[in-house]
């Protein structure tokens, strides 16, 4: 699918947020000092600290939600800020808020898209090497992919994509709150998108051990379950 380079050569950054007014004023910063960035744009989640302030003091547009609604959401309507803004024919370049000055480092997701080599580009981070977690949802996504499409995901749960605003309108509506990347994939690769997954120096937030932290992930495995499940992938593991 990938083709003639995008001839608006620029790409959008949409930045999801949720209670993240510590670190979303570095990863702004970070952002917008990337090379064919047009605009910065923040979708509060119905973040209840300094989140929306914070960005708007960094230099960032902002769309916000009355009540939390998930990822996906935040994702859309971040998008649809973009083309209200003006910006409907620019790629967009999705980032974590808690990104903060390694966003810096995200410009090798930017050039295969803006190129044409592919419709969308998925970072694949350094490993870390801590972290309180399993794998499970790791593996699930993973798993179900490869059996939706042939395709086996390095990375199945990064967040920090580039894609084309044309293939980014025709997979929606996208999967529910954290299976979004998952569904994101599946649907981009039975549209015979060219994805690519590319190494990023890029540093975030680790889910630890804590209770809170293990409820995240359960969340993380029911929504990319569903995800699976609305693709008609029943059989994973």
């Amino acid at each position: 699918m990938a083709g003639p380079p995008n001839a608006a050569a620029g790409v959008v950054v949409i930045i999801p947020a949720y209670n993240e007014q510590r670190r979303i004023g570095a990863t702004i910063a970070a952002a917008r000092d990337l090379a064919a960035v047009r605009a910065v744009i923040v979708a509060d989640d119905g973040s209840h600290d300094g989140t929306a302030q914070s960005a708007v003091d960094a230099g960032a547009a902002v769309t916000r939600h009355e009540r939390r609604r998930g990822k996906a959401s935040a994702m859309m309507t971040g998008a649809e800020a973009a083309r209200s803004a003006g910006f409907a024919g620019e790629s967009i370049l999705f980032l974590d808020a808690d990104l903060e000055g390694s966003a810096a480092n995200a410009g090798p997701l930017v050039e295969p898209v803006l190129t044409g080599t592919a419709d969308m580009t998925i970072a694949v981070l350094p490993a870390s090497g801590t972290g309180g977690g399993h794998g499970f949802v790791v593996r699930l996504a993973r798993s179900g992919i490869k059996q939706a499409t042939g395709w086996t995901a390095t990375a199945p749960l990064s967040g920090q994509r580039c894609i084309t605003r044309e293939l980014f309108d025709a997979v929606q509506p996208l999967a529910r709150g954290f299976g979004v990347e998952t569904g994101l994939t599946i649907d981009a690769l039975r549209r015979n998108a060219t994805v690519l997954e590319c190494p990023v120096a890029l540093e975030h937030r680790v889910t630890g051990t804590s209770w809170r932290d293990q409820r995240h992930r359960a969340r993380q495995y029911r929504d990319v379950w569903l995800a699976l499940a609305a693709r008609r992938i029943y059989r994973v593991g």
